[in-house]
């Protein structure tokens, strides 16, 4: 079984990422190597982030007596909003702390209040944004770094709708439907979802690489 350090403690993700992959993967996460150093997201696209959070804990990994995992899998991802020049973007998780000058991400219910301020204004048919992810995958002890990447298009709601998933998507609406990602329930979203299409090109990889 191929291991697989997540760079996350984010359990929502975890949760994601392991319906997506499936079993014959085991997945591992930071909360497994508690001693694993915190790693700045300080880049300004998703790729950036991402491929540091690899390299780097891949890095520490071959410097410690832990057990190697096969990869790191770093992802970083967010919502992009046309009528918003692209933002939240990179800051997708600290949207309103960046307003407030604090440090760290604030709550899926401050950063949706935000939004939802900033396009009170905005007419249903100028709504229009996406979700992005970028998977960075760093095999050990190679640190030959892949990307994987893909978007899921669709617009910004004009209420909080649904309680499932996480983050945004009480409040994003996929092309194609009338419901939101909190509303579509996970079955549905594993298969839209640009976490999940990422996935999926990583997966295709990882077959083709073998344990």
């Amino acid at each position: 079984m191929t291991a697989l350090l997540l760079a996350t403690t984010n359990l929502h993700k975890v949760k994601d990422i392991h319906a997506i992959l499936g079993n014959q993967f085991e997945c591992l996460t930071l909360k497994d190597f508690p001693q694993a150093p915190a790693v700045i997201e300080d880049a300004n696209t998703f790729a950036g982030n991402a491929a540091k959070k690899s390299v780097e804990l891949a890095r520490w990994l071959l410097r410690s007596s832990v057990r190697l995992p096969g990869f790191v899998l770093a992802d970083d991802s967010g919502l992009e909003v046309d009528a918003l020049n692209g933002a939240p973007g990179v800051h997708s998780a600290r949207f309103a702390a960046l307003e407030r000058g604090q440090i760290g991400n604030s709550s899926s219910a401050e950063n949706n209040a935000k939004l939802l301020r900033l396009l009170e204004n905005v007419p249903v048919a100028k709504r229009k944004a996406r979700f992005r992810c970028v998977l960075a995958l760093t095999p050990i002890p190679r640190l030959q770094t892949e990307l994987f990447d893909d978007v899921c298009e669709g617009r910004i709601g004009i209420e909080l709708r649904g309680h499932g998933g996480f983050g945004y998507d009480p409040l994003f609406i996929p092309e194609g439907y009338e419901l939101t990602f909190g509303e579509l329930g996970e079955e549905v979203k594993n298969r839209l979802s640009h976490r999940a299409k990422a996935l999926q090109k990583l997966k295709e990889r990882l077959a083709l690489i073998g344990p």
